[in-house]
């Protein structure tokens, strides 16, 4: 291996600390404590993992945490209504309504009940468009823990080639809109994408965001290049033994890391900083919501 770690686990660490910073001061000048809304519908066994993490995570850093555990037939009716009741109370700051949700609810509907000012997970609708043009907006916490790493390697971004794998409303989109911002050049690349290989190899900075576990190979790879690996596959590990599996990401690390100049390793390379830039999303609203100055390095 060739390509230095970014390794997002430690990184993480440090943005709760910046929060959790941000947090004793707003408690000790102003008398405020960032508050984190988090809906559950049902029981899916990740979800309630992820539900799990963030609610300790959010009392570590100082803040209120406020978990809302419904059952699975839940209507769309009290649902609404309970964001409803969150929209409207000040001790809130942040909502985020774990997904997938129950199929008999619309998730674009109570995506979008949520107010746009407490939407820390950046999917509301007014969100997307204000980030896509440029404007102050929540930003989805995926491409934003993305974006710190990058600017933490390179320092600037601006001029560099940048090439997104994935076309996603979440990840790949928002990213796309990111790097922008910070005057990359940027194509996004799809499965439709002609000669793909050839796309990603005149990258600066490549983010794979498609789901599709190891399909970018080292050969892809522009020598020197930093490989950001969004993605989180479980794949057979016969190795370990029957039954066993193991995680890979959208990247096959090995090869990719032979060549690139930095890489994001799977696990513990931008999963970790989903749920850190959830918690600096949620101080930047209270700060937002109170008229103060929003805490440096947390925010787009």
């Amino acid at each position: 291996m060739t390509a230095k770690l970014i390794d997002g686990k430690a990184f993480a660490a440090t943005v709760r600390e910046k929060v959790a910073g941000h947090v004793a001061r707003l408690k000790e000048d102003h008398g405020i404590t960032p508050g984190l809304a988090v809906v559950l519908v049902g029981e899916d066994p990740a979800s309630q993992v992820y539900v799990r993490s963030k609610g300790k995570q959010t009392v570590e850093v100082g803040m209120n945490s406020y978990e809302h555990k419904l059952e699975a037939d839940t209507s769309e009716a009290d649902l609404l209504a309970l964001i409803d009741k969150l929209n409207k109370d000040d001790s809130v700051h942040g909502i985020l309504v774990q997904l997938p949700l129950p199929g008999h609810l619309n998730e674009d509907l109570v995506i979008n009940s949520i107010a746009p000012e407490k939407d820390v997970d950046g999917f509301h609708i007014s969100n997307v468009g204000l980030l896509g043009t440029g404007q102050k907006s929540m930003v989805p916490c995926t491409p934003l823990g993305c974006l710190m790493m990058l600017r933490d390697y390179h320092g600037s971004l601006s001029g560099m080639n940048a090439v997104v794998v994935g076309r996603s409303n979440i990840v790949g989109k928002p990213m796309a809109n990111l790097l922008l911002k910070d005057s990359c050049t940027v194509t996004i690349a799809h499965s439709r994408t002609k000669d793909i290989e050839a796309v990603c190899k005149q990258a600066d900075i490549v983010v794979a965001a498609v789901g599709r576990p190891e399909m970018i190979t080292g050969d892809w790879i522009k020598p020197g290049a930093t490989v950001i690996d969004v993605g989180i596959n479980r794949i057979d590990a016969p190795e370990k033994g029957e039954g066993k599996t193991r995680l890979v990401g959208d990247c096959h690390f090995d090869s990719c890391a032979e060549v690139a100049g930095a890489i994001t390793p799977v696990p513990g390379g931008v999963g970790p900083m989903t749920i850190a830039c959830l918690l600096a999303n949620t101080v930047t609203a209270c700060c937002r919501a109170n008229n103060l100055n929003e805490p440096e390095g947390l925010t787009a």
